[in-house]
């Protein structure tokens, strides 16, 4: 297995704006179709729209795992292009609250830093489709980000 150099990864990010080799490294976030918006100093995460991740046909709405693993993600990739990781964070636990159905459109995501010490970093995301006002998650998540 080889090690990605993440550090080199998000500083060349930041400088082109083109975070798309930097999610093609995480492969999940990869699978599900991840993209990153940077909006002056901040950071939206975006889902975009993708028959694969349709959970519930009927609706049609996207799959809640999916939303899940698109919030965690988001936190994960924004406190390793902002916090100054030096390796991808590892999940501690997630809790996350669904508050209204995601529909099949595109799904956006912002993250907030809550605590970042030495070991453990502690990040809000909310998911949002239409109106960043109208979430559809709201989700919280602690990390391990010492290499220890």
């Amino acid at each position: 297995m080889t090690r990605v150099d993440f550090d080199s990864m998000v500083r060349q990010a930041l400088e082109t704006n083109n975070y798309e080799p930097l999610i093609e490294s995480v492969p999940y976030a990869k699978l599900i179709g991840m993209q990153c918006l940077r909006l002056g100093d901040e950071m939206v995460f975006r889902l975009p729209q993708n028959q694969d991740n349709i959970g519930n046909p009927m609706l049609p709405a996207i799959h809640g795992g999916v939303i899940a693993g698109f919030m965690e993600h988001s936190a994960m990739l924004h406190l390793l292009m902002f916090m100054g990781a030096p390796h991808l964070p590892k999940i501690i636990d997630f809790s996350i609250d669904y508050l209204r159905a995601g529909h099949y459109r595109d799904t956006f995501a912002a993250c907030q830093v809550w605590r970042q010490g030495r070991r453990v970093a502690n990040v809000a995301i909310t998911a949002w489709q239409t109106h960043q006002a109208e979430p559809i998650a709201t989700a919280r998540c602690h990390f391990k980000i010492d290499q220890a």
